[in-house]
Formats: structure tokens, sequence, C-alpha cells
């Protein structure tokens, strides 16, 4: 009776706030769960981010639909399985002349049609040409990298700390735009992106908005200006105090915006996200995903377990939530709240869930790029990884091997690596039980299979990037 009259005050005071909430999604890039001080992390202050958690709910349990940048992205910004959509792997090549596909309904488009005034700041990584870009994808104003990255800052200057050798000017692919403009920046791109987002808040604050802040930190190169290395001088390693100086600025851009929306009041009434698309690189040897095996482009949990914080003053109490959910559900939260009657096959309405915890958005989350799987319910997790054809001593250049020119094959001709994991007691994936277990993994298969079969297999772009692995004792090629 409690659960169910709790369930009806949340639904009566999301009504009330259905003339309409403002929504702001803050999403880092890159960024490992072990890395957020809220999520355990010790080696770098993350005040900000902490304080978002501590009076809101934490996700202990969510997931990227991909373990890395672009379709991830895209899964988020459709609310669908980016599969059934073609964009399933990381452009490699035509990436000047391709996008996710435009008869998508985004996240902007659907909120924009339920009167929200729509801003983005930051990383699209979704297409450059005109029926791509963020302006013809629901939003009203664009500023950022249409790229999946770009220098942060001349390296050259003397405030500057940077790992390697990058390019003194952005080109046109690379660049920042303001709308469709390309323009100079000249200060710490982080802080530029901060700038916009606290601009527009402060400009649209007397109508619901809803302001998407890509940021393209800490993905690299590692590049970080004064302000924030001094914090992490006590770090002697350089790539890992650029690396924390890199994040030490996005929770200050949390806390920019925070500050924002107190000054206009409209803290109490705006939901605040903040994610990460993927999980940290283990090629920057800095970073943190732990307690969790894996790195970006591994569908390993740290690949695919990402930070999630709701903050909403008021409205979403204080707590953790212990379930799996997916950011394509991020499509039918928001949407819920804006009152648009736009849904998906993939995405959930969490705000009733965050009530009656008892009950659970997903029986299955689902994951595939080529001929890597993977499905997890609450406690089991089957993973199988394609058999390299290449040896160990190839590891290192992995990712340089040239791929057929239709992009590397769906199938597993050396066969595949079938791992199965009890998440609920070894969420760190360090034994397999695939072989103790035989019917669990025939359930799961099963399960996959039949989602398998509503996907297509045809994708915009073929897959052409990957590395190789040792995992169990095999050798194993990730393609994403």
């Amino acid at each position: 009776m409690w659960r169910t009259l709790s369930l009806l005050l949340l639904l009566t005071a999301t009504s009330t706030v259905l003339a309409q909430p403002n929504i702001v999604f803050i999403f880092a890039d890159d960024l490992g769960v072990g890395d957020v001080g809220a999520y355990g992390g010790e080696l770098i202050d993350t005040p900000n981010i902490n304080a978002l958690a501590s009076k809101g709910m934490l996700f202990e349990q969510a997931y990227a639909s991909h373990p890395v940048c672009s379709p991830s992205r895209a899964g988020l910004m459709s609310g669908r399985y980016q599969q059934r959509h073609g964009w399933e792997f990381n452009p490699a090549a035509r990436i000047e002349t391709s996008g996710m596909d435009a008869k998508q309904i985004t996240l902007a488009d659907m909120l924009n049609a339920s009167g929200y005034t729509t801003s983005m700041v930051g990383k699209w990584h979704l297409g450059y040409l005109p029926q791509f870009h963020p302006l013809n994808r629901g939003f009203d104003e664009y500023f950022g990298v249409l790229a999946g990255g770009s220098i942060f800052i001349d390296q050259s200057r003397p405030d500057v700390e940077s790992i390697g050798n990058w390019p003194l000017v952005r080109d046109r692919s690379k660049g920042v735009y303001d709308g469709r403009t390309l323009v100079e920046v000249e200060e710490y791109l982080t802080d530029v992106f901060t700038d916009r987002a606290v601009d527009f808040i402060k400009q649209k604050h007397t109508a619901p908005f809803f302001l998407y802040l890509s940021h393209t930190t800490p993905h690299t190169p590692l590049q970080a200006t004064k302000k924030y290395t001094s914090r992490y001088q006590h770090i002697s390693d350089p790539a890992a105090r650029i690396y924390a100086a890199m994040v030490a600025s996005l929770d200050d851009s949390v806390g920019a915006v925070v500050s924002a929306l107190k000054e206009t009041g409209q803290l109490d009434n705006t939901l605040l996200v903040f994610s990460s698309d993927n999980g940290c690189a283990g090629y920057i040897q800095v970073c943190s995903n732990a307690p969790f095996a894996g790195f970006k482009r591994y569908h390993n949990e740290g690949g695919i377990r990402v930070p999630l914080i709701f903050s909403w003053p008021d409205r979403i109490t204080a707590g953790n939530y212990p379930h799996m959910v997916s950011l394509l559900d991020l499509m039918a939260t928001f949407g819920g709240l804006a009152g648009s009657t736009h849904t998906t096959e993939d995405s959930v309405d969490l705000m009733p869930y965050l009530i009656d915890q008892t009950q659970q958005p997903h029986r299955y989350l689902y994951w595939r790029s080529s001929p890597t799987r993977a499905i997890r319910d609450q406690r089991w997790k089957l993973l199988e990884y394609a058999k390299s054809p290449y040896a160990v001593s190839e590891l290192d250049a992995a990712r340089r091997i040239k791929p057929p020119a239709e992009g590397w094959p769906r199938q597993a001709p050396r066969g595949h690596l079938t791992m199965l994991y009890d998440l609920q007691n070894d969420p760190g994936e360090s034994t397999n039980l695939a072989t103790t277990h035989p019917a669990i993994v025939k359930r799961l298969r099963s399960a996959f299979d039949k989602w398998n079969r509503e996907i297509p297999e045809q994708s915009i772009l073929p897959a052409q990037r990957s590395t190789v692995v040792e995992m169990h004792g095999e050798t194993v090629q990730l393609i994403f």
C-alpha cells in the first residue's frame, strides 16, 4: 500500500511540474567510473559531481549501449539500439559523408516538438553533412565540435601541459563551429564549452529548455592548463597529472552549471543528469574503470558500465538505484517529463522505478558489434568475442591491421570465446563460468538470438576498427 501511495505521489508531483521541467544533460567523453569520487575513485577530486550524487540518485548499474563514442551516442540520441538504424561502429571510412540515419527522431527533436528551447554545446560525432548536423536534428542552437574530438588548446602556450605532438591549428573537420560557422577558439576548450552552456542558461531561463553539454574531456589528446594541473603537482607521472586535471575541468564545469541554475532560480525546476559515453581508454594507461575489467572498446563491464546521476532537488529523493538501466532510457525519461507521446521499443521511463525499486526496468540488456555479442540479466552476463587470427606478438599493432575492403566480417571464422560471468558475485569478471553453467549459457544465448533476429545486419558504415587482446588464455579480436 505504501509503495502504491508513493507512486501516486510521484505521478501527482510530476503532473504539477509538467509545466515543464528544464532538462540539463552533461555528458563526459571516455570518463572511467573509477575516476569519480561518488563511485569510489580516490585519486581525482570530483566534489561537484559528488555533490550531485549525494543530493540525487546514483545509478549503481548504468550502461552505455556500446563501448566506443559514436555508436554509443547514436543509441543515446535515438533512444534505440543503434544497430536498429545502422550506426553500429565508430566511423573510420567515409567519415565526412555519412551520419546517423536522418530519419531517426532524436532527443532534441522530441523535446523541441514538446515546446522546449534546445541547445547543444560540445561533441556531436554523428555526421558532418547538413542533414546530419545538430541544427537539423532538433537543436535550436549549436556550438561545438562535429568530429570525435579536437585539440583543447595550443600546446605551445607556456601555461599548457600536453602529451604528444598535436596540430597547432584545428582543421575544418576538427574545428569548432558556432552554428554552421567555423570559429576560432583560443582558450581551453572545456572552459569555452562551459561558458557557452552557462550563457545559454542565463539567457533562456524563462522558458523550459533542454541543454545538452557534451564535453570532449577527458578524451585524448591529454592537455590541460595550469589552472587545473596546479591542483595535481603531487602526481609525478605527467600523463596521470594531465588526465586528473582534465577530470577536474569537467568537475568545475558541473559546478558552474549548477551555480548558473541557482542564480537564475531554475535549480528546483531542472532535472540535471550526468553520465559518460563509455568507459575510460586503457591505452592512455592513467585512468580507472575500477572495480571493473576492461576499457573503452571492450564489452566487459569496464567498457560499457558508466556513471549516471540524476539530480532534481525536492523531486528525486537522494539514494542509490540498484537495478540495471541503459542510457537508451533517457529518451523515454525525458519524454515523460516533457509530456511527449513519442516512444521507442528500447527506452524505458525511469521515473516511476525510482520510487518503486522492487520493480526492474529491464529483463535483459543487449550489445552487438559485428561478431561480438553480449547480454545480461539481473545476475548473469554472457559475453562472446571472436577468436583472433593474429598472434599475441601483434597485440600492439592490432589497430593498424588493415581490415577487408568490406569491413570485418560478422562471423567468427575461428569461433567465439564464450564467457559467462556472475556479476552479482564477480563484478570484475575474473572467473569464466561458461562450462560449469551450460543451462544459463543456453538461456542467455537463446534470448540474445531472439533479439538479434529483430536487428538488421546492414550497417551504414563497415566495421574497420579493431584491437586484439588476450582473455582467459585466448587471443580475441575486439571489433568496434
